[in-house]
């Protein structure tokens, strides 16, 4: 171990790893960052993050340019001249299986182990289910060279995407978990800045550490779920779920955060990390716990299909040769990763009744269409709603917000809103003359007959605005 600061090694330089490296050199540690991909190692080397994440380019390009932050694909390189090796590798749902797949992180803590030069501590930021830890650590214990010493901790992460620079910088916790007198020194001193300026180190056993992260995924996912379950009743007897969320909100024991009905949650966090515990649970025979779970995925699924009947209802019955206008692609505002992303689902299930789907996202747009190349794509605003027969807001972009209601309801074929995301003022958006649907408040009708147009094929559609699939 280093006598002065800490020599830092990231294996797995996706949206964790990249974030957590970059921050790691900005604290002012020297920071070697591994991956695989060739091609994603050239990129970040160039100070190129692969995915939108406000603020990480330019954290990423001033340590690259500094010196302090390198990348590459030699494992046995970066973990020869570091001390402390953080694993941020995927735990993807394994197929068939709600169970997460460990392939990545036994893989990436045992290249590790296997090529130790000199005493060094793995730790943990993947989010695994609990009782990983100590199979670990009997994996280390057989490949560690003689006369080195390797001891594992974990360390969740809990960076929200849209907000991970400000996460990682100044995190309102930082757990540790399984650490001896010794590990538990060198993390706050790798943690120093943070803990200087308050934020609060938990230091407990590695089960524990291991089951904070997907705990408080679990209890966000169940706060969204309760909410939307609550909408349903607030639709059969003609309430407004919003501003019943706001009068819960001010009870200090629930809070308002995570109370907003809307289409649901989605990402490659929540899902499959509910999942995962879910069957976890189940394994070790906390029914109760497994059986929560079931209930909120189901809730939480089955608003996608809410959101579904509803553009149904809107269009007579059926979207069959429909213009469909989507806006909103990615899983939530701040990002453009496309993983579970509730908005794409509704978008695709749409195109297979036949509608003609146009999806628009500020940062998105090119993460979709590789996952549902079918569906077609505008590169503006305007060009999702002119001539749409409905207008579905499925991620809540500033954009679409703050959008003028009375000039988009002038291009619209049919000013029929459907807010999937309950994110707009329903009786603003009536007096520009929209009709206003949403999840758990009642539908608002148009303050002003309509003077739209039947609906036409604009021209632009032809002239290679409206970017198609294929």
């Amino acid at each position: 171990m280093s006598s002065t600061r800490p020599r830092i090694n990231v294996v797995g330089t996706g949206y964790l790893g990249a974030t957590h490296a970059a921050a790691m050199a900005e604290m002012g540690f020297e920071v070697i960052g591994v991956d695989s991909d060739p091609a994603k190692v050239a990129a970040l080397s160039r100070g190129e993050v692969p995915f939108f994440e406000p603020g990480l380019p330019e954290l990423l390009r001033r340590h690259v340019e500094s010196g302090r932050l390198r990348f590459t694909t030699d494992l046995a390189e970066a973990t020869a001249l570091s001390d402390v090796h953080f694993i941020c590798v995927g735990t993807p749902q394994q197929v068939a299986s709600f169970a997460a797949n460990l392939s990545y992180v036994e893989e990436a803590t045992a290249g590790v182990a296997r090529n130790l030069t000199h005493d060094g501590i793995i730790v943990g930021k993947s989010t695994v289910p609990v009782g990983t830890g100590e199979r670990l650590r009997s994996l280390i214990a057989g490949l560690v060279p003689d006369g080195v010493d390797a001891e594992l901790v974990w360390n969740p992460e809990f960076l929200r995407e849209g907000k991970a620079v400000e996460d990682t910088l100044r995190p309102d916790r930082i757990v540790v978990g399984g650490t001896s007198d010794r590990s538990e020194a060198v993390l706050r001193a790798v943690y120093a800045a943070p803990l200087a300026t308050g934020t609060p180190m938990i230091v407990c056993d590695l089960p524990t550490a291991e089951l904070v992260k997907v705990s408080a995924n679990a209890f966000l996912a169940t706060k969204i779920s309760f909410i939307n379950a609550i909408a349903e009743v607030c639709e059969a007897a003609g309430a407004n779920v919003s501003v019943l969320a706001d009068a819960l909100g001010h009870d200090a024991r629930i809070g308002r955060q995570f109370l907003n009905a809307g289409l649901g949650f989605g990402g490659g966090c929540l899902p499959k990390d509910i999942r995962a515990l879910m069957y976890r649970a189940s394994e070790l025979g906390a029914f109760s716990a497994s059986s929560l779970l079931q209930q909120v995925d189901e809730i939480n699924m089955g608003q996608r299909q809410r959101i579904i009947d509803m553009t149904l209802d809107a269009c007579g019955g059926s979207v069959l040769n429909r213009r469909i206008g989507v806006l909103g692609a990615a899983f939530k505002p701040d990002t453009d990763d496309v993983r579970d992303s509730p908005a794409l689902n509704v978008a695709a299930a749409l195109h297979l009744r036949g509608a003609q789907v146009v999806v628009y996202d500020p940062e998105a747009s090119e993460t979709a269409r590789r996952m549902y190349p079918t569906l077609s794509y505008a590169s503006e605003l305007d060009d999702a709603v002119a001539g749409s027969d409905a207008l579905l807001v499925l991620t809540e972009w500033p954009e679409f917000v703050d959008a003028d209601p009375a000039r988009l309801a002038a291009i619209a074929g049919v000013p029929s809103l459907i807010d999937g995301r309950n994110c707009l003022d329903p009786a603003i958006w009536a007096e520009a003359g929209w009709q206003v649907r949403s999840l758990g408040r009642p539908t608002v009708h148009s303050a002003v007959a309509s003077t739209a147009a039947p609906f036409t094929r604009p021209a632009w559609a032809s002239a290679g605005r409206l970017v198609a699939a294929h």
